[in-house]
């Protein structure tokens, strides 16, 4: 049985230092095969964008300033996504014998791994067909449409997942709300309120009960552990870890340039 290794952050992290990790396991793998999945929340509302999105034309900088809302901008694709009181996922690996190297059917197995974590909670969760190409062109927020292999329930996103490859490795991350913030979704984006609409579904919603970060983080890592068949070993940073961790922090996710210009990536 392979031996993954596992992150459950139960204490809610600053934006820039849950990307910082995510940077750091991506970056971190080599030519063996090693997997690490990751399960934190955000300590305060943070929108964060796509690594090739032009800011100034997805989000209300405003808004965002006003109200205090922080921002990040991912190492992986897709588009906005506003992180607050949801359960976020990552999974970084080199191990092509699971993934193999392609970013489609990675994407499809990591779905179906999370749909087996969402059935065990009663929620009816499944895999989209949708091809949405005016959705995949568009600056609209990621839970704007379902694209091809995220996660529906009722016709409607639960999760809102990207990715990043580079030769045989890749990290992707992905989002489930646990309440409904719609409002502040469509405020903090440039969302054409007439004609256009948020269409999500939290894990709260979808179970018809409340669901906090850990039962819903504990029934994700039952269903990825029993869909690979894996063990998954909790792990702990080092000491030199953690000065990586905090390097990569400061100079790219605390970076504005970084933030704010997409020539840079």
């Amino acid at each position: 049985m392979k031996k993954w290794f596992l992150l459950k952050e139960n204490k809610p992290g600053k934006g820039s230092y849950n990307m910082a990790v995510d940077d750091f396991l991506f970056e971190s793998l080599g030519k063996d095969p090693v997997t690490y999945i990751r399960f934190y929340t955000w300590k305060r509302p943070t929108v964060s964008i796509g690594c090739s999105q032009d800011i100034r034309k997805v989000l209300d900088l405003g808004f965002c300033k006003k109200n205090r809302i922080d921002i990040v901008r991912r190492i992986t694709g897709g588009k906005l996504v506003l992180h607050h009181k949801e359960v976020t996922y990552s999974v970084c690996s080199s191990d092509v014998n699971v993934f193999t190297s392609s970013l489609s059917s990675s994407y499809k197995k990591i779905s179906e791994a999370l749909i087996k974590g969402l059935k065990k909670l009663n929620i009816p969760a499944y895999l989209s067909s949708d091809d949405n190409l005016f959705y995949s062109r568009s600056s609209l927020p990621c839970f704007s449409y379902p694209a091809r292999n995220e996660i529906k329930v009722k016709d409607k996103k639960i999760v809102g997942s990207a990715q990043k490859r580079a030769a045989h490795r890749f990290i992707q991350h992905g989002s489930i709300p646990l309440e409904n913030d719609d409002r502040l979704l469509q405020s903090v984006s440039l969302l054409d309120k007439k004609n256009e609409e948020i269409r999500l579904i939290t894990a709260s919603q979808a179970a018809q009960r409340e669901i906090d970060f850990c039962l819903l983080a504990e029934n994700l890592i039952l269903g990825i552990r029993e869909f690979f068949d894996v063990e998954l070993h909790p792990m702990e940073f080092s000491k030199k870890q953690k000065e990586i961790i905090r390097s990569i922090q400061k100079n790219r996710h605390e970076n504005t340039d970084w933030i704010y210009d997409k020539k840079m990536h």
